[in-house]
């Protein structure tokens, strides 16, 4: 026990010390920092001039908004750079109309994006090559199933001689935890509603159930139709033979099997490529193109002196009710009720990419949002790649739901959860508690004590009350009966065709096409002003932040040893709340 002790006053002494020199440091470190953005501010922006061309670079990660973590890559030289979703398809809508940008190049090297995501900046392709008759072209040496999904738009697909192409279908894989825990001692205490509210099972299963089974092939299955049919309408191969190709694993393929099959449009190295792109440009291969990226010609755009102000609220991650990670209920409900008394604001968009988290946390911004309804202002939701369970509550209220037929949504279901580290305390750590109480649940809940089935049968009936309240801001907000909405929920997720289908979801569209809806029904004319909401963090904050986390960490990491995993374990299991509206995280691959 004296070892523990030292420890854990070690541990709290090394952090206090990083954080001293931490402070010092970063009280210098802020000058070079300012130069150094100043200098980059200079330089790393590309001035759009005649014969321009606009690269997207896939070997990025796609956020849903613009952010300063941009920046953070290039100084830090990370090999793959994050991208706002909203820069992206603002510079290809504003492409077509620039007389300058004679083209889009897509360099496929292995984008990371949600399958709504990619979904919009392929519609947003598409539109740009039907509208303004410019060219698209791609280029990869081995070209990722994503990449591929937004290459198959272009005029012209260019692979490596001896490149390939990834088209394989989609999976999800579920890890599942539970030997995990039985190993290190804790046991997860579950109470749910919903048959299909698979959140929980990772931790109280090791495979997957029937029913989570059922719903991952159904949602997976309409996305991949969805996506086939995308190609097959731009490259004019049937769906039958594009899934025959899929399985016949694709990327083991020559290249020359490729181009037999249409999958590609010829085959070079890339300094052949570059010279193609170099004649069809500019006439001849000696000068050098103008490459400008997406964040370019965002940013050579002008700002809108309209007659009117749509708000767009960002709601992305996943819900707490406190904390700097994903969405800070608290915060987030203070910005929209200030949004709601802004005068000089005439309607509100809620654009919404979360899975949910804590069902206290999504009522108070289900309740922020309608007092934008009261007063008077449209309230639309956009939805992206996901807004499930929480995500869907905080969007049930909206006088219009937005999504993309890719988007992942609904999930309408409850669960709550209590771990008991009982074992992990007195078997591995070898730590006995005793509990003194003036009454028999004083101490309720207690990590270190199973429930009592007085203290689980009052859990279930708080599960069900938050589960009720659940579908009746759903039955509200649709304006269905509640039995309609329990016929749908059951926590199950849905794709956005389905969710269009059954009522959870008004029409497609994207954020673009929300705001607009807004700005009609508010009676404003298409020039109006965007105003985006909530600030983001500067880099310099944020860079401060992450780095004095990771020395805490790794200080805790060095003195703790291996009781480090043990307390990782009980943080990532205690951080939530006990009442959750939370979908699993989903990964497409």
């Amino acid at each position: 026990m004296k070892q523990f002790w030292n420890i854990v006053l070690g541990s709290f002494v090394g952090v206090w010390i990083a954080l001293m020199l931490f402070s010092i440091i970063s009280f210098f470190m802020s000058f070079a920092f300012m130069g150094a953005m100043s200098m980059l501010g200079k330089t790393s922006s590309a001035s759009i001039t005649d014969n321009s061309v606009l690269k997207l670079d896939l070997n990025c990660i796609v956020n849903e908004r613009y952010t300063e973590d941009d920046f953070m890559s290039i100084f830090l030289d990370s090999e793959t750079s994050t991208v706002g979703l909203d820069e992206i398809l603002l510079a290809i809508d504003a492409a077509k109309d620039d007389e300058r940008i004679k083209g889009i190049y897509i360099e496929c090297n292995g984008i990371s994006a949600g399958t709504a995501s990619l979904y919009e900046i392929r519609n947003a392709l598409t539109n740009f090559k039907n509208e303004s008759g410019k060219f698209i072209y791609a280029y990869g040496d081995n070209i990722p199933q994503a990449d591929y999904y937004l290459a198959s738009v272009a005029d012209s697909i260019f692979v490596n001689t001896i490149g390939s192409i990834d088209l394989r279908g989609l999976a999800v894989s579920i890890p599942f935890y539970k030997n995990l825990l039985d190993k290190i001692g804790v046991e997860m205490q579950i109470v749910r509603v919903g048959t299909f509210k698979s959140a929980v099972e990772p931790y109280i299963l090791t495979e997957i159930s029937e029913a989570n089974k059922l719903q991952y092939e159904t949602f997976i299955s309409s996305i991949w139709g969805n996506m086939v049919n995308d190609i097959s309408n731009s490259r004019g191969i049937e769906p039958t033979r594009l899934n025959e190709m899929t399985d016949s694993i694709v990327f083991l393929q020559e290249t020359k099997y490729l181009l037999a099959n249409n999958l590609v449009d010829a085959a070079c190295y890339k300094h052949e490529f570059d010279d193609r792109l170099k004649l069809a440009v500019l006439g001849d291969t000696e000068t050098e193109i103008n490459f400008v990226s997406p964040t370019d010609v965002a940013n050579a755009q002008k700002t809108s002196n309209g007659n009117g102000n749509i708000a767009i609220v960002y709601a992305v991650g996943e819900i707490y009710d406190s904390g700097d990670d994903g969405i800070n209920s608290a915060e987030l409900s203070k910005t929209i009720l200030e949004i709601a008394n802004d005068d000089d604001v005439d309607g509100v968009v809620l654009r919404v990419n979360s899975p949910g988290g804590s069902a206290y946390g999504s009522e108070q911004i289900w309740d922020a949002l309608q007092k934008v309804k009261d007063a008077g202002k449209p309230l639309a939701v956009s939805m992206g790649d996901m807004a499930a369970s929480g995500g869907y509550y905080i969007s049930c209220g909206a006088d219009r739901i937005f999504a993309e037929p890719l988007t992942l949504t609904g999930s309408i279901g409850v669960f709550g959860m209590i771990p008991c580290i009982k074992e992990l305390y007195e078997e591995k750590l070898g730590i006995n508690q005793s509990v003194v109480k003036t009454n028999s649940n004083s101490e309720f809940p207690m990590l270190t004590e199973r429930m009592t089935p007085a203290q689980q049968a009052s859990m279930q009936r708080m599960v069900n009350n938050t589960y009720e309240l659940f579908v009746s801001r759903c039955a509200e907000g649709r304006n269905m009966p509640s039995d309609s909405i329990k016929a749908i929920a059951e926590g199950r997720v849905w794709d956005g065709i389905s969710a269009k289908n059954i009522g959870l979801v008004d029409e497609f569209g994207n954020l673009e096409d929300a705001t607009k809806w807004v700005a009609e029904q508010a009676g404003i004319d298409d020039d109006y002003n965007i105003i985006i909401a909530p600030e983001q963090k500067d880099f310099f904050t944020k860079y401060i932040s992450k780095h004095i986390s990771q020395s805490i960490e790794g200080k805790l990491q060095e003195e703790m040893g291996p009781m480090y995993q043990y307390r990782n374990a009980i943080k990532h299991i205690t951080s939530r709340d006990q009442i959750l509206c939370l979908t699993p995280e989903v990964v497409i691959k």
